[in-house]
């Protein structure tokens, strides 16, 4: 296991325009200098949050997927992202880890935004997903899923955790940023992680602005900068020495209720 340097794109997205969005996210990919080791985009990346499931739903095989490969061959990294896929009919809103030897694994959205109407519109999934990259076990989790603690709680046996990090793709309303503000910083802390948000900025076709507020927390929930109203580029490392020292001095996940 060695530090891990990720970088959050915190980005404009343009209503339902697949091609906008893809010359877009190119555009700020190519801005890029240093090596990294991950790269997250928001929620829904290349649509915005929208509930027109059918029209916007793409295949594992489909365009947007094939360009998320491609840009993780091209900066020799991880990326990460959600997009609307169908299968047999069902509709998910769909996480997506994508290696640059072109695997993909995938975690579809548990928690749907009842407000927005998004159950009507999409299948829920049905488990947590964790990958393995570089010696971090990284647990992927979707916007509203913030929300519920449950669904993230870490598990450690021995000295054994589930994850190292959290990562939340959003696209979460600045009406309600204090919200993924305190709730980012309480998943850190719970579960003595790492945690990453990644969230949209500018406003939808629904009138909704986004402040953006992407970040990345230490296990002691430690933050060093929100960033808010921009489009950004930001990187980071997730270091090793923090995680196993805020662990080994604080062990008091190992005392929680089973």
């Amino acid at each position: 296991m060695q530090d891990l340097k990720v970088t959050l794109i915190q980005a404009k997205q343009e209503w339902e325009d697949k091609e906008l969005n893809l010359m877009h996210f190119t555009k700020m990919l190519n801005e890029i200098e240093h090596p990294t080791d991950l790269i997250i985009l928001p929620e829904m990346f290349q649509t915005a949050f929208t509930m027109n499931a059918k029209e916007m739903a793409e295949t594992m095989d489909g365009s947007s997927l094939n360009w998320l490969k491609q840009k993780s061959r091209e900066k020799e990294a991880a990326i990460m992202a959600s997009l609307i896929i169908e299968e047999e009919g069902n509709y998910y809103n769909r996480m997506v880890f994508v290696t640059p030897d072109l695997r993909v694994q995938h975690y579809d959205k548990r928690k749907l935004f009842t407000l927005a109407k998004e159950d009507e519109h999409y299948s829920s999934g049905e488990e947590n997903t964790i990958v393995d990259y570089k010696g971090w076990k990284l647990l992927l989790q979707v916007c509203y899923d913030l929300r519920f603690p449950e669904v993230a709680r870490n598990r450690v046996v021995d000295t054994r955790f589930d994850y190292d990090a959290i990562v939340y793709v959003a696209n979460w309303p600045e009406k309600r940023s204090l919200h993924w503000k305190v709730l980012l910083q309480a998943r850190a802390v719970e579960n003595q992680c790492y945690v990453i948000g990644v969230n949209r900025v500018g406003e939808d076709a629904n009138q909704l602005n986004y402040s953006g507020d992407s970040c990345i927390i230490s296990p002691l929930g430690e933050i060093e900068q929100y960033h808010a109203h921009e489009e950004i580029i930001m990187s980071d490392m997730l270091e090793v020495d923090i995680l196993q020292e805020t662990r080994s001095k604080l062990p008091f996940l190992r005392d929680r209720e089973v």
